[in-house]
């Protein structure tokens, strides 16, 4: 492996494991709940009323707010890291100046 494409690799699994609680909180599934006016709220509201009132366990949203809250799981946490050094080695493939 190129050194380059390992440092890809790496960059792109760190990223994605400190980006996705940043993007979870920014699109308002914090740890107090979901923030009133945001996009968290919007999913909410439409999940609610395709689902007669209630958001169903598991769904979507209920994923996304326990992670807003309580954090990635291990599981996640790897399943992140491991999407984002797929994107990390796809770019080792751009072609860098010299």
């Amino acid at each position: 492996m190129v050194p380059w494409t390992a440092v890809a690799i790496g960059a792109g699994a760190v990223s994605a494991v400190v980006a996705v609680p940043v993007a979870l909180g920014a699109a308002g599934f914090t740890s107090a709940g979901i923030a009133a006016g945001s996009l968290a709220a919007k999913m909410m509201s439409a999940a609610a009323v395709a689902n007669g009132g209630g958001v169903v366990a598991g769904s979507t949203v209920a994923v996304l707010q326990s992670a807003g809250a309580a954090g990635l799981s291990g599981a996640a946490t790897a399943a992140v890291a491991g999407a984002g050094g797929a994107v990390g080695w796809l770019t080792s493939f751009i072609p860098r100046r010299s």
